[in-house]
């Protein structure tokens, strides 16, 4: 048994530690004072407004973090994004000017075809003929005339190239070793040396066309004479050759050229 000090009250609930009225600690007391024993009123219970007892609510783990986290997403797509058009931006910056260059040179192949317009087309079978492809030292040289004909007309047109661009380098190829061609009109005769230190670039002929071409062909010797007229600015010249060839380490060699000017075609270029 227990008495509270203040009220006098007594309780025979073990259990119990405090008053219940005004929660002052309770005191043992002897069990065989029955007199002071105070048993809990009937309407005790209805006097004590205790609160309801209520659950906590429960919070899943991690639920703010992931609405706090949500704006690393959107930042990330956002950049990812403006990334994208900075690529495509820095591809198309790179790409245009190419394919502008690319659709000009076609216009610049034109222009410098407008050379050779009027040359005769060799056939499929001829083409190179006279290149490094077919070239062998010890290749006999050709008795066709037609085929010959059709070799020394495409020499001459890559010599004709050879001289307006002055490329050392193919007319060191196309002239033989022994060559000795005419120096000018009024005579003198020019060695492959001196032909290679003197030819400077010619850019005022625009096209050119060979005409009137008779073949002299004497084992591995060939003669080719004809006219050419050359044009540039709507003016043109004619000329008479004759070249010479051999057949040496299995191509065509120019070993001597002989050019005259009409008179009467025009002015000189």
């Amino acid at each position: 048994m227990k008495r509270c000090s203040t009220c006098n009250r007594t309780y025979t609930d073990p259990a119990l530690s405090f008053c219940i009225d005004d929660g002052t600690p309770l005191t043992p007391v002897e069990s065989d004072d029955d007199t002071t024993v105070v048993r809990p009123r009937s309407n005790e219970g209805e006097d004590w407004n205790a609160v309801a007892y209520q659950p906590p609510t429960y919070v899943q783990p991690g639920t703010h973090d992931k609405r706090r986290r949500a704006w690393p997403w959107i930042v990330g797509i956002v950049g990812a994004f403006l990334l994208g058009i900075l690529a495509l931006s820095v591809a198309a910056i790179i790409m245009v000017p190419r394919l502008m260059r690319q659709r000009q040179n076609p216009r610049v192949q034109i222009g410098n075809a407008n050379r050779i317009e009027n040359l005769p087309t060799p056939r499929p079978e001829e083409t190179n003929s006279n290149s490094n492809v077919t070239e062998h030292v010890d290749t006999p040289p050709p008795t066709d005339r037609q085929q010959v004909l059709t070799q020394l007309t495409d020499l001459e047109n890559e010599w004709t190239v050879a001289n307006i661009n002055a490329d050392k380098k193919k007319l060191d190829r196309i002239l033989a070793d022994d060559y000795a061609g005419q120096e000018s009109e009024e005579g003198g005769l020019q060695s492959k040396a001196d032909y290679l230190r003197t030819i400077k670039p010619n850019t005022q002929i625009d096209k050119w066309q060979f005409s009137d071409l008779h073949l002299t062909l004497a084992g591995d010797r060939a003669t080719l004479a004809g006219t050419v007229t050359f044009t540039a600015q709507e003016r043109s010249v004619v000329f008479d050759f004759t070249d010479k060839f051999v057949w040496r380490d299995g191509r065509w060699q120019a070993t001597g050229s002989v050019v005259k000017s009409r008179q009467n075609s025009g002015t000189d270029l």
